[in-house]
């Protein structure tokens, strides 16, 4: 649908300051083309900070942002006539419905086919259950996050950028959300997604940023970062000796529970152990990669056993218990 860039996004030694507070000390960020880019980090880590740069609405202290190869500063009106935006707090008119809204929004970046338009919304409105004759000031947080995304969705971008953008939704709205932007990036468009959902991002992104302190610490497919940590694997204990198990290579924390053998191993060495196995001839062979919430604890320094500190535990909890403590 849309013409070829050979990068969507660029930061380069990104920085931010508030006084004393560096919200973005050199930040690098590369999003390509047709990706989903997941875009990690604890609160206060910066993500929003980078994508109110990326938008224009606040000025980078040092280093430099460019979004399909322009200044996201000072070519911000023609950079926003091809993207979409979805915060995580979304504000409406009070006195406008909530299909004048995603009418007003939609206008402002331009509908080439009313008629394109029209089917978009309706299926839209009906996917996300979106009562559209309903003021603004009564929706709740949830309908008001469905308003942006259905505005966000109704007109074709080449870029959709997302902040937290299923603040509020229930699992089931979540799953619409998932399916809709996969449609999106099949049509061509490019997304960079701020979450605290990790099996969202694990389930949609192709690549991922991960970032502490305003510095990128991490970036690459989630196959490439599995490599840098480690993989569990267990099978049956049965007819297998110490000897047996003392000779599987690179095998740590070897322990036997439940009448199975279970031991971790560096993701890259993995290979290394399995000839030794099929030797063993061992029954119920588990091999579990590592999650996406283990790449993402290593680099706050946690154990996923240990206790989590504020900002880490929101990041890492499941969608179905943030609802629950919410009360959404």
């Amino acid at each position: 649908m849309f013409g070829f860039m050979s990068t969507v996004i660029q930061a380069r030694n990104l920085q931010k300051h508030f006084g004393r507070v560096h919200a973005l000390d050199g930040l690098d960020l590369d999003v390509q083309p047709g990706e989903i880019h997941g875009f990690l980090g604890p609160n206060g880590a910066g993500k929003s900070t980078t994508i109110r740069i990326l938008l224009g609405l606040a000025r980078p202290t040092g280093g430099e942002a460019t979004v399909f190869g322009q200044n996201s500063r000072t070519d911000a009106v023609s950079i926003h006539c091809r993207l979409a935006y979805v915060p995580g707090d979304v504000s409406l008119w009070p006195n406008l419905t909530g299909g004048e809204a995603i009418d007003l929004l939609s206008r402002l970046r331009g509908i080439r086919s009313r008629d394109e338009y029209d089917r978009r919304k309706r299926h839209l409105l009906d996917v996300f259950e979106l009562d559209p004759s309903k003021k603004g000031r009564t929706y709740s947080k949830g309908n008001r996050q469905k308003v942006a995304l259905v505005a966000a969705f109704a007109v074709p971008a080449e870029l959709y950028l997302l902040d937290e953008p299923t603040s509020g939704l229930d699992p089931l709205m979540e799953a619409v959300f998932r399916r809709e932007l996969s449609e999106r990036v099949a049509d061509g468009g490019t997304v960079l997604l701020s979450s605290h959902i990790l099996s969202e991002v694990e389930q949609l992104c192709s690549r991922v940023s991960i970032i502490r302190a305003g510095r990128r610490v991490e970036e690459g497919s989630l196959a490439e970062l599995r490599r840098l940590t480690r993989t569990e694997v267990s099978f049956s204990a049965a007819n297998l000796t110490e000897a047996d198990l003392a000779g599987i290579p690179a095998a740590r924390d070897v322990r036997i529970d439940s009448g199975r053998v279970a031991f971790t191993v560096d993701s890259a060495t993995l290979l290394e152990a399995l000839p030794v196995l099929a030797a063993l001839r061992v029954e119920g062979l588990t091999i579990t990669p590592p999650s996406l919430e283990e790449l993402f604890l290593r680099h706050y320094g946690l154990d996923r056993n240990d206790a989590q500190p504020p900002t880490a535990a929101v990041a890492a909890e499941p969608a179905h218990a943030r609802h629950a403590r919410s009360g959404r």
